[in-house]
């Protein structure tokens, strides 16, 4: 998302603004408009703004009273002087407000507002906020499943900012599987150590055990745990291996492996074969 956000603030049509699920995002939206600097000198282009869905002035900052008839008013502007919204959204939650803002912004899009938005999430959080009733219109948007990083790019970022040897860096990429945030938390404990990336592994285990791996379990079905523990206890990782193991029927196993593939913790890329995607959480699921 980042560097989508980039390319297009260099784009003189484009204006951005990024969101958090934890606000009320609507009044932050209209807020944002109607108060920054930069996106208030375009607003008033053409002449002073209309008073529909606004208070009085408060301290100089303008206060929302209507936020969706503020943000229309807002983007009627921009269409006028040929510029386009980008909202960005990171760590999409299925909550009150983001449902509020999708079913504001389905509006939006269809009254034909120069208005776009990208999202980031997790597949469950995706998925719950899509089969909201009367949100089934982002099935039609477009999904881009985001890959692992390129292992080659993660180790000379290592070598370049941890100043570690190369066979060091390969190592600890290869630890990372590709996995942003393994990425991050290996390189911050590696960085507390002086470079000794070996002394940073328990604290790296733990980190994703506790911040990611745990959360991950909790959610997940006593069937979704049985395969994921036949995968990780088997040697071949061959499917037929892994189905014979748990005594299950293709039918039984197929919705399950689907599921688990879907949340983007099973390679199924391979045919036939099943591999855990995280980095060591074979280890932790064997331990479970």
């Amino acid at each position: 998302m980042t560097e989508i956000r980039k390319t297009l603030q260099k784009k003189d049509d484009w204006e951005t603004v990024e969101l958090s699920t934890s606000q009320d995002l609507l009044l932050t939206l209209a807020q944002t408009l109607y108060n920054d600097n930069r996106l208030i000198k375009l607003l008033k282009q053409g002449g002073g703004l209309s008073l529909m869905g606004f208070g009085v002035q408060l301290n100089g900052m303008i206060e929302i009273q209507n936020p969706t008839l503020a943000i229309k008013e807002a983007l009627a502007r921009m269409s006028r002087n040929k510029k386009k919204l980008l909202i960005c959204i990171d760590e999409v939650i299925a909550n009150d407000t983001m449902r509020e803002f999708a079913s504001i912004y389905q509006i939006l899009i269809r009254e034909d507002y120069p208005i776009c938005l990208i999202m980031t999430g997790l597949y469950d959080n995706i998925n719950d906020l899509r089969n909201e009733k009367n949100l089934t219109f982002l099935y039609r948007i477009p999904e881009v499943r985001l890959r692992s990083l390129n292992l080659n790019t993660i180790a000379s970022n290592y070598m370049n900012n941890l100043k570690v040897s190369e066979d060091d860096a390969r190592e600890m990429a290869a630890l990372t599987k590709g996995y942003s945030f393994a990425f991050q938390v290996l390189g911050y404990f590696t960085y507390r150590h002086e470079g000794e990336y070996r002394l940073a592994l328990t604290e790296f285990r733990q980190y994703l055990e506790d911040y990611v791996y745990d959360k991950i379990w909790s959610e997940l079905s006593s069937e979704d745990r049985k395969l994921l523990r036949a995968i990780a206890a088997s040697e071949t990782k061959k499917a037929k291996d892994i189905k014979d193991a748990l005594k299950w029927s293709n039918e039984k196993y197929a919705p399950y492996r689907n599921r688990l593939i879907k949340k983007m913790i099973v390679d199924g890329s391979e045919y036939g074969h099943l591999e855990l995607v995280l980095p060591l959480m074979e280890d932790f699921v064997k331990i479970r």
